[in-house]
């Protein structure tokens, strides 16, 4: 199955150096480029692509921005230079999948737009480490932060959280499915359920929650 992809960033050589990237693999088409946020939005209704590598610092419309109005639409990977602990919470709340930073080796990037569109999540590994020492700090703000509703974990069945925490550990989907013996198709759908009864936006966002611990 070919990745259909939506570059947004606000400067053109970074643009082209990203779908040179991309478009050198057999797997993964740039369907097209956004040079805004108002634009990337508009073009992800459009194209409905099933990625899209959105920028943080863009204008008319910022990226954390444009991927809460993205929600639902399509998946979004953000690639940034700035390393800032307010973009990341802010990306998270907005729902992203992943969380990258531009420095990135190429054929890192080209796997982690194949891991966003599989449906699992992906932060860069600085960033995590951060992530972790935040929520175990002050975890019911963290668990605020990234829009968990209170009370939510009662709501889950034994599955969905053996889900959850095969989430919390990292696993793929398709890892999960093996690991609990299930079909990937039936571990997509509790993946959602877990999301949607806990009140989150991505697997990231749930892999966070339950490093808090339920």
């Amino acid at each position: 199955m070919t990745v259909r992809v939506l570059v947004a960033d606000d400067h053109a050589a970074v643009r082209a150096g990203i779908v040179l990237i991309l478009d050198g693999t057999d797997d993964i088409e740039v369907v097209g480029e956004a040079g805004d946020g108002e634009q990337a939005v508009a073009m992800a209704r459009e194209l409905r692509p099933d990625v899209v590598l959105m920028d943080v610092r863009m204008p008319r419309l910022d990226g954390i921005s444009a991927t809460r109005e993205l929600a639902g639409v399509c998946d979004v990977l953000i690639l940034t230079t700035f390393d800032v602990d307010e973009y990341v919470f802010g990306a998270l709340r907005a729902g992203a999948a992943g969380f990258l930073l531009k420095n990135t080796e190429a054929e890192a990037l080209v796997e982690a737009v194949r891991v966003v569109a599989r449906g699992d999540g992906l932060i860069s590994p600085g960033v995590t480490r951060r992530l972790i020492a935040a929520f175990a700090e002050q975890a019911p703000v963290a668990r605020r932060e990234v829009g968990a509703e209170p009370g939510g974990p009662a709501e889950l069945t034994p599955r969905e959280r053996e889900v959850l925490a095969c989430i919390g550990r990292g696993l793929s989907n398709a890892e999960i499915a093996k690991e609990l013996d299930m079909a990937e198709a039936t571990t997509k759908t509790h993946v959602s359920r877990v999301l949607n009864k806990l009140g989150l936006k991505s697997r990231v966002q749930a892999a966070i929650y339950y490093s808090e611990g339920l």
